[in-house]
């Protein structure tokens, strides 16, 4: 009977059980969802892969929302096609990384949040759970931003009605949550498409030197020795790995029923890491799309200082001698910042009850979010106008690079730590290279820091 228990005890830890952990696990992850979309355990590839294909996308919302528009705007005006290398290592890191959260979540059982919780002191985990909120409320802050400001250059609504009409949004994801996760999952792949296609419309008129944009994909050393371009290139990289997305990732692939055997973990993670490469690889696109047009539009044309969203848009019109482009643009816009609120308000959910074990009626929890986001946005935007909320939102860029570091580091750990993940563990190329990742990204950050408030 003991030779027993300790077979099961260690088949328990081959697929990551409960032994690695100080506490154990107490409640599931967005448990109205979880578990609630069944998958394809046999059948083609393709079908069982339609079958996960969803929580990618939630992702990569995340990767093209307002605040890395203005990163790319400015790039592009003010150094052509040689930044979109940055872009392109920026995008590889957030595979890997994406790829990392979502092995915990389907492995452990746990969000990123709710392994935080049952590793850390409750003094730690409180810590990083204020680190986590006002990252969230940064990253909120900056799609109430882009919003407001898409209604303003649309409809010519003023900043601060746009900003207010915002929270109206809140109603529209309790609406598609009480419908179904997949609905939620449905408008938000709409909305990705929606950008895409403008972008991919802006393309064409931009007419940029496709030679010129290959080129631009190969790192290029005056990246680094020119100050005001590395910059720029860490204000790229602080605004495109998202860290709302790491404990969002972790949490809604658990929405799939897989089954909690090695076999059906194995092929989940093998699923959602096709899912959000993929859906990642198009964020790369829209984010490309961005600095191509910012590139072909204003830096061939000379305006070289082109950093603000309303310039750009004002800008596109005149000079590619078309009056589409501007409108095109600030759809773009617009389904971007509704986009990321959908995503937004679903990880400010899942960070309260993974770090406080606490639970919350989902409209009281979205309400404190966007509440959070929205009164600087209206106070900044009635003192300061236009300009105060273009500097709020490269404000919200730096707070959310500040908290990055304290998001990957968990997520290396413990997707490296035998006891937590079984067989499931990183290959040691894979742990090195994600701590390789890790150490730049902190580098990067705090360099970036320094040189924002320095």
């Amino acid at each position: 009977m003991k030779n027993g228990v300790v077979k099961m005890e260690a088949e328990k830890v081959e697929y990551g059980g409960e032994q690695g952990w100080k506490r154990e696990r107490t409640n599931s992850s967005l448990n109205e969802v979880n578990k609630s979309i069944p998958v394809k355990k046999t059948g083609s590839f393709f079908r069982r892969l339609l079958s996960f294909m969803g929580p990618g996308y939630l992702v990569a919302v995340g990767y093209m929302d307002p605040g890395n528009w203005a990163t790319s705007i400015a790039g592009g005006s003010a150094f052509g096609y040689t930044l979109l290398s940055v872009i392109l290592v920026s995008n590889l890191m957030a595979i890997l990384l994406q790829a990392l959260a979502a092995k915990l979540g389907i492995v452990t059982g746990r969000d990123l949040a709710q392994a935080c919780r049952d590793h850390y002191s409750k003094r730690v985990a409180f810590f990083l759970w204020i680190l986590c909120e006002l990252a969230i409320a940064a990253c909120d802050l900056a799609e109430v931003i882009g919003s407001a400001i898409a209604l303003n250059l649309l409809f010519g609504i003023p900043l601060v009605y746009g900003v207010c009409i915002t929270a109206f949004d809140i109603l529209l994801v309790l609406l598609l949550q009480n419908k179904g996760f997949r609905h939620i999952e449905a408008i938000v792949i709409t909305l990705i498409v929606t950008i895409a296609i403008c972008f991919g419309i802006e393309m064409i008129l931009s007419k940029p030197d496709m030679g010129a944009v290959l080129s631009g994909f190969v790192p290029n050393s005056s990246i680094i020795s020119n100050p005001k371009m590395l910059y720029i290139s860490l204000g790229i990289i602080g605004a495109t790995v998202m860290p709302h997305n790491l404990y969002l990732h972790s949490s809604i692939v658990q929405t799939r029923n897989y089954g909690e055997t090695a076999e059906g973990k194995k092929s989940a993670i093998k699923f959602a890491t096709i899912d959000s490469t993929v859906a990642l690889m198009m964020a790369l696109f829209v984010n490309a799309a961005i600095l191509i047009l910012s590139a072909a539009a204003f830096h061939t044309s000379g305006h070289k200082d082109v950093a603000e969203i309303q310039d750009a848009y004002h800008l596109l019109d005149p000079l590619l001698g078309t009056g589409i482009a501007a409108i095109v643009f600030g759809v773009a816009l617009l389904a971007s910042g509704q986009n990321s609120t959908l995503t937004g308000t679903l990880a400010g959910q899942i960070v309260m009850e993974g770090f406080l074990d606490i639970r919350l009626k989902p409209w009281v929890r979205r309400l404190i979010t966007r509440l959070i986001a929205i009164i600087p946005a209206v106070i900044v935007t009635l003192i300061y106008g236009e300009k105060g909320t273009g500097q709020l939102l490269i404000l919200s860029q730096v707070i959310l690079s500040l908290q990055l570091s304290f998001a990957v580091v968990p997520l290396v750990m413990f997707t490296s730590d035998k006891k937590k993940m079984g067989e499931f563990v990183n290959k040691p190329w894979i742990k090195w290279l994600a701590w390789f990742v890790t150490a730049i990204i902190i580098v990067l950050n705090v360099y970036l820091l320094w040189g924002t408030f320095f």
